[in-house]
């Protein structure tokens, strides 16, 4: 009995459930299992980036991309799994756990690297405000008020401040915030 025949018969014939039912989403399991194509053990997918943020793990193990570019149309994985079509079919049922936020609005849906990024990515603010979102206050390159622009949720970009246009509902853009040249 081969280590492979050993192994396949627990872990594999009694696992019905895949990562493309929607079942232990952030697992995957190789179920084309031969002498040249074996993964001992299911596969993580979830991986910090550079940047410490929540990724995708590419199928060399070593590559850990962006939520936001999974499904996309361009290949950023060595081997294409970011891409991969059973993966991509069902969005974002398909996708592993833990890169994916639910909108306020339960339909809608953004990548985990879109959320607190100051821009109103769901359409409602929920990505951006809330106890879900869990984003701390605005960044030293933004002022806190409520936009009167719907793309903003509770910060502008300081360089819009004292352009002569209000970006806050309360004018503060143009009165208090200090500008800033980078944005």
């Amino acid at each position: 009995m081969t280590a492979l025949s050993r192994l396949e018969k627990p872990v594999y014939k009694d696992y019905q459930r895949s990562f493309f039912q929607g079942r232990n989403r952030d697992m995957y399991v190789d179920r084309s299992i031969n002498e040249d194509n074996y993964n001992l053990f299911s596969l993580n997918r979830v991986c910090r980036t550079a940047d410490n943020a929540t990724g995708f793990l590419c199928d060399d193990r070593v590559t850990c991309i962006p939520p936001s570019d999974l499904c996309n149309g361009v290949v950023t994985c060595p081997k294409g799994a970011d891409e991969d079509t059973d993966m991509c079919s069902d969005l974002p049922n398909n996708l592993p756990g833990g890169l994916v936020f639910r909108c306020g609005n339960p339909p809608f849906w953004v990548f985990t690297d879109k959320k607190c990024n100051n821009f109103n990515d769901c359409g409602d603010c929920s990505d951006e405000i809330g106890p879900y979102a869990g984003c701390a206050p605005c960044g030293v390159y933004w002022w806190s008020c409520i936009p009167v622009d719907f793309q903003y949720c509770s910060c502008i970009p300081r360089c819009l401040c004292r352009d002569g246009r209000q970006h806050c509902y309360d004018w503060s853009d143009e009165y208090t915030c200090p500008k800033s040249l980078t944005c």
